[in-house]
């Protein structure tokens, strides 16, 4: 559905993305992770052929440049910065925004419904909530039904239960078929969402597993496990006989361990049946 192959963007003297290359399958989902200025809003824009790049960029099998209208009507994209007209109502918007794109003006009434915002039609735009707006966003992104949808940091501004709503409609968007290409900086959202990511940071492009993303990162994490006063000796050996790099520390012991394994620890002092009364992650090595 999408492939990029050596994507290279500059502004000016700054180098944005270099030497970039994937491959997205119809029906997966893939997340540029970095921080903000590692170039994930400009792959998607190169995507959308808004910005000069060299290399090659196709969706769809169409080329993004050459062939960008075809290209185009693939791709459903959601900003991050949202530009909504706020004195329209929900469903006057999702209509003006359809006769602009030729979909069928049935379509803005029935996304609404898809999006849980029924209720909501004949509401202002500008008086809905934040959740609520980015439900519309992609409710517009959705018009036409492209396979393919583009996400910029699709949750980042919303609050944590709003976005828990706003994955559970995206994996369902997946479910049914649709293709997702989104940024992100939250690296729980990633595992949520994609199988894939690729990191962009200052070692280049890297493609990893979602879940292993996490990992990645942090590869290392330090523990602190509080246990009762007299049971310090017998958790520090529990936790060597099970390989772990651990020392006192106040009334409990420090603990290093791989990021996404933070529970073994816990675990082996459970099965040497000693308590663990407190747990914290302490900063630095």
């Amino acid at each position: 559905m999408i492939d990029v192959r050596d994507l290279g963007v500059r502004f000016g003297a700054n180098r944005v993305v270099e030497g970039l290359s994937f491959a997205l399958h119809e029906g997966g989902s893939l997340a540029l992770w970095g921080v903000n200025g590692a170039g994930k809003t400009t792959v998607l824009r190169a995507l959308l052929d808004q910005v000069p790049y060299t290399g090659q960029v196709r969706v769809g099998g169409f080329d993004a440049h050459r062939q960008g209208r075809q290209a185009r009507a693939r791709l459903g994209y959601v900003p991050q910065q949202l530009a909504l007209y706020d004195d329209l109502s929900a469903l006057g918007l999702l209509r003006f925004v359809a006769g602009l794109r030729g979909a069928a003006d049935g379509q803005a009434a029935v996304l609404l419904q898809r999006m849980g915002l029924g209720d909501q039609a004949r509401k202002a735009v500008g008086a809905l909530s934040g959740g609520m707006k980015q439900r519309l966003a992609l409710a517009i992104a959705l018009l036409g039904d492209p396979p393919i949808l583009l996400l910029d940091e699709p949750t980042a501004s919303l609050d944590a239960a709003a976005r828990d709503d706003f994955s559970a409609l995206l994996l369902e968007l997946r479910a049914a078929g649709k293709t997702l290409l989104f940024t992100s900086h939250r690296v729980d959202e990633v595992a949520v969402l994609a199988d894939e990511a690729i990191v962009l940071d200052s070692q280049g492009a890297r493609r990893v597993e979602a879940r292993a993303l996490d990992a990645l990162l942090h590869p290392e994490v330090t523990l602190r496990l509080v246990v009762a006063e007299g049971a310090i000796g017998a958790a520090l050996a529990a936790l060597a006989h099970e390989g772990f790099d651990a020392r006192r520390n106040g009334h409990g012991v420090l603990v290093r361990v791989a990021a996404g394994n933070r529970a073994a620890p816990v675990s082996a002092l459970v099965q040497a049946d000693i308590a663990v009364h407190d747990l914290s992650l302490e900063a630095g090595p």
